[in-house]
């Protein structure tokens, strides 16, 4: 069972943020006094690349939620007006009928 793409984006910010959670908790507590200056500033390196992929991938989810809603809101409105129209015409058929049996 395959995920849709909608899914695979929020799995993996979720666990791109998870990651990043845990090296935080790590960080400040267990290796906190154990890292070299260089290994502190790679650590911390790459715990904010991971949150700011992690931004990246809640900012690409909420244009791809907006395109969906704007699609999903043009298919409606496109399907109303049709249904406006069908109706609309339907309607004229109906008085055309009435007045030519009136007339009679």
């Amino acid at each position: 069972m395959g995920l849709d793409a909608t899914a695979r984006r929020r799995w993996f910010g979720a666990i791109v943020l998870f990651i990043a959670i845990v090296m935080l908790v790590l960080g400040q507590t267990v290796l906190n006094e154990r890292m070299s200056s260089l290994t502190f500033l790679f650590y911390w390196l790459i715990c904010f690349i991971l949150v700011c992929l992690a931004m990246v991938v809640a900012f690409r989810d909420v244009k791809a939620v907006q395109n969906q809603v704007r699609s999903e809101q043009r298919s409606l409105l496109e399907s109303t007006l049709k249904d406006i129209e069908i109706e609309a015409r339907e309607k004229q058929k109906r008085a055309k009928r009435n007045g030519k049996g009136k007339g009679m």
